[in-house]
């Protein structure tokens, strides 16, 4: 397991963008020892050409060198380990081979969001009743049923409380979680987590720059254990129970499955993604949040980017391929997919120049141009996917937050609620999204202590709620995070609830709504919200947020390109 932490410098520091029925393991053949051409076992995605059998390929690749580590037959995707120099190339001249890779990233979870998007550090001094233990709502904020949710303004945003008099969603509803993992022992987490159906489908010692040693047998954590944090924040925002502690859900009754992807440090493999997806179709999963952002790519280009080489073009041809098939495979057999919109403050249609990629497994970053037109920004971007944008307590596209001026290309869908650091006076930590977060990770960065107390570091940005079971203790812990990664699960919960609300029978024992049905209920029933200047114009955000992170909004109330066809909106929804 790998914890890094990022400080925030003077001046604004950008989010770094990022991001089993089919998958049949094979057993391992001896590897090609080292030797002349050979170098380090490495991790390589070879896809079959349509039609190809993906376990006749499998066994030409061994031939070739490789130690088949599994085969998912859904998309014909075989993961291997070679020791031979360049096998990528080499796995591209076979037969029967449309495209191959290293076992590329394709995605990021953002680390410590509020740090990194704070234009100075954040952590400064007191904030009210935002800040360190409580029993209640903050002052002035109507109660509900759990104690932490008077300080959830997202909620209120998307009229979640008001939603739950008709539904709070249903077990037979299930929710996907492709994240870092989810701590399925969190309090608000263990009454809906779905140990059964969870999986995990990253290995810590994939790469050692990830995740360091090995914390389980195989290397391989159990289904229930988030080292990251970020994909237990986004758990909750989606369905933490309403039990009387700490903060509920916008589904609180839903059943949440990890479907992991990303390693400990936060980064999705190719590999891992692409089983999370297939798997999530063939278990029937009817939402998938996806709160991560493309890696090492920035963009991904078909034939790559005017100044990338001919094995980076290859493999994001790759990368393209098999996410496309993945993402396809899962909508076809009934997943809803919510995605982030991203972090990068950036106009998706005409994209500044990528000076950031690859930031992994090549020779570093060079300058890219991107066509807006043509390169994708994924998993957002990719085929049948809700796009989402993030809005602050007072509705403004929060300052991070990528849009679009081309209301044509199909990459944004909705808005909901991410949190602004700088939305409203005075700045603090409560114009964040509050949900829950693992006790081992807030120990392991210094915000809570040995024995279980909020240290002065994480004053304001972590919270603590008890209660009594049984005549013991028991304790849940909560962070403070913005980003996209927040906003997306706030749509997901709201996509779950139109499933428990509208769905029905679709075969013998099962329950769900398709997700074309879903999605279009969704926007069709989000609340409206107009451009800042109208019907356009440049929305100039206030200092100390520089003029750089300015945003051209394009379009209507009806649809505009910082909040598509408008801000989620969960008892219009379920209405």
């Amino acid at each position: 397991m790998r914890r890094s932490r990022t400080l925030a410098a003077t001046g604004v520091v950008a989010l770094a963008t990022s991001a089993l029925a089919a998958t049949a393991a094979i057993a391992a053949p001896t590897a090609v020892p080292a030797a002349s051409g050979h170098g380090p076992a490495k991790s390589y995605v070879v896809l079959a050409e349509k039609g190809t059998d993906a376990k006749a390929l499998a066994r030409q690749l061994t031939r070739a060198g490789a130690t088949v580590e599994s085969v998912n037959s859904a998309i014909g995707m075989v993961t291997v380990r070679s020791t031979v120099t360049g096998f990528a190339a080499k796995a591209r001249s076979l037969k029967g081979v449309e495209a191959a890779a290293d076992n590329s990233v394709v995605g990021r979870a953002p680390k410590d969001v509020p740090q990194q998007m704070a234009v100075e550090k954040p952590r400064n001094g007191a904030v009210g009743a935002a800040s360190g233990q409580g029993k209640g709502a903050a002052a002035g904020k109507k109660t509900k049923m759990d104690p932490f949710d008077g300080l959830l303004w997202g909620m209120d945003q998307i009229d979640a409380p008001e939603a739950h008099r008709i539904t709070m969603g249903s077990k037979k509803v299930r929710v996907g979680v492709m994240d870092t993992g989810v701590d399925g022992s969190h309090p608000d987490i263990a009454p809906n987590f779905d140990r059964r159906l969870s999986r995990n489908f990253t290995n810590d010692a994939d790469d050692p720059l990830f995740d360091g040693t090995c914390d389980y047998a195989g290397c391989v954590d159990p289904a229930d254990v988030d080292d990251d944090g970020h994909g237990t924040h986004v758990a909750g925002t989606i369905g933490a129970a309403m039990n009387g502690l700490g903060v509920s859900g916008v589904a609180p009754k839903v059943d949440l499955v990890n479907v992991r992807a990303g390693q400990d440090s936060g980064y999705f493999l190719l590999g891992p993604t692409v089983d999370a997806l297939t798997y999530s179709g063939d278990v029937g999963l009817d939402v998938v949040n996806m709160s991560f952002y493309v890696d090492p790519w920035a963009y991904n280009c078909p034939g790559g980017a005017p100044e990338d080489t001919a094995e980076e073009a290859a493999n994001q041809d790759a990368i393209i391929e098999a996410m496309n098939r993945a993402l396809a495979y899962a909508h076809d057999r009934g997943v809803t997919l919510v995605a982030a919109l991203g972090n990068g403050h950036d106009d998706l249609a005409n994209p500044r120049t990528d000076t950031s990629s690859p930031d992994y497994g090549f020779d570093g970053p060079h300058p890219r141009t991107i066509d807006g037109q043509a390169c994708v920004d994924l998993p957002v971007e990719g085929p049948d996917v809700v796009g989402v944008s993030a809005t602050g307590p007072s509705e403004r596209k929060a300052y991070y937050s990528n849009w679009t001026t081309d209301l044509t290309s199909g990459e944004i869908e909705v808005s909901a609620p991410g949190g602004d650091f700088y939305d409203g006076t005075p700045r603090d930590p409560a114009n964040l999204i509050l949900s829950a977060a693992p006790l081992h990770v807030l120990q392991a960065n210094g915000d809570v202590d040995a024995n279980g107390d909020i240290t002065p570091a994480g004053e304001g940005f972590v919270k603590k709620d008890c209660r009594t079971e049984d005549g013991e203790e028991v304790c849940g812990y909560y962070q403070y995070l913005q980003g996209t990664s927040m906003a997306s699960p706030h749509a997901a919960g709201v996509a779950a609830l139109v499933v428990a609300a509208h769905g029905g029978k679709t075969g013998p024992g099962e329950f769900g709504l398709a997700p074309d049905v879903t999605a279009k209920i969704l926007m069709d029933t989000a609340r409206d919200k107009a451009c800042p200047n109208g019907d356009g114009g440049v929305y100039s955000y206030a200092a100390p947020i520089p003029a750089s992170y300015n945003a051209t909004c394009v379009g209507t109330a009806d649809f505009n390109g910082f909040y598509g066809d408008g801000i989620v909106n969960a008892l219009n929804a379920v209405s």
